[in-house]
């Protein structure tokens, strides 16, 4: 039977992580053989799959986590790739030499190779979210990545909030964004504040999908890790910003759906946002503030 080109299905992984890496690689590499077994043809986990959310303190003990790339986990994750013969998306607390680390995705192809490195460019400091003591800021830059399905781009977590980010990935050509995620709530503030956190979050990423005509895919891990209950609720939405599936808040999941990706030239046509850019009023962009 004759494949369409323009379908490509995608799956995301949503799992609960502990504090042993190697069970954590394990359970990873199981769900990805999961979402293959459905027909996924690149395959997405959350972020920093292979430990618990070790940012929540500053601990110099938990750089011993990082490894470099190509190391351990991109070995285990690019067999995989071939095994399965699919485009792994896999997160990875980089050592680039001694004493800068990155908080990095690689993507795999279905041989196996390294197709590409991004290191995450926005880097928190929020209370329970020291990642500025961990990661140095990317310097990679927003970067496309051609797979056999489709042209990806990858950011992390706290780059969902940038619409910068999102922009000048998908102006690299990225038809699927891809942003491996670590988001939950603040016990004491869930109560108050979780539903409008959690419908914030959805909509940022709504929004970069329809204001760059791309498909927005967010895998999110699950379960309670200290004092932060992570969300999970990982989606993918389409090109009009309309969530075409979606997991639950408590359970790992394998989600898989199809994007069939005619519906970007649909959409860029009937809202031509990227047509109608005034680049030459952006100036002010790279500023701080404008005063």
């Amino acid at each position: 039977m004759a494949t369409n080109a323009n379908i490509v299905t995608i799956g995301l992984i949503q799992m609960r992580c502990t504090s042993q890496p190697q069970a954590n690689l394990r359970k990873g590499l199981a769900l990805v053989k999961k979402a293959a077994e459905r027909g996924a043809q690149i395959i997405c986990l959350p972020e920093l799959f292979r430990s618990l959310y070790f940012c929540q303190t500053e601990d110099h003990r938990q750089f011993a986590l990082a490894e470099p790339i190509p190391g351990p986990t991109t070995t285990a994750l690019a067999k995989a790739a071939r095994q399965h013969r699919v485009t792994i998306v896999g997160s990875i607390f980089e050592k680039r030499s001694a004493g800068v680390y990155h908080n990095a995705v690689v993507i795999l192809d279905a041989q196996g190779k390294l197709v590409g490195k991004y290191r995450k460019m926005h880097i928190p400091d929020d209370p329970l979210y020291y990642e500025k003591f961990y990661f140095a800021p990317g310097d990679l830059g927003f970067q496309s990545f051609a797979t056999k399905h489709a042209n990806i781009g990858t950011l992390v977590c706290w780059d969902q909030w940038y619409p910068e980010g999102a922009r000048l990935t998908a102006l690299k050509g990225a038809q699927i964004l891809f942003y491996p995620t670590a988001i939950g709530w603040h016990r004491k503030e869930k109560k108050q504040f979780g539903q409008k956190q959690h419908e914030a979050w959805v909509t940022i990423q709504r929004s970069h999908a329809i204001a760059n005509g791309v498909f927005v895919a967010a895998p999110n891990r699950i379960g309670m890790e200290g004092t932060v209950q992570f969300w999970g609720g990982s989606f993918v939405c389409d090109p009009f910003g309309e969530v075409i599936a979606e997991a639950s808040h408590d359970q790992e999941e394998v989600l898989v759906t199809k994007c069939d990706l005619r519906k970007i030239e649909e959409t860029r046509q009937h809202w031509p946002f990227l047509r109608d850019r005034r680049i030459d009023a952006y100036g002010g962009i790279t500023q701080r503030l404008l005063d």
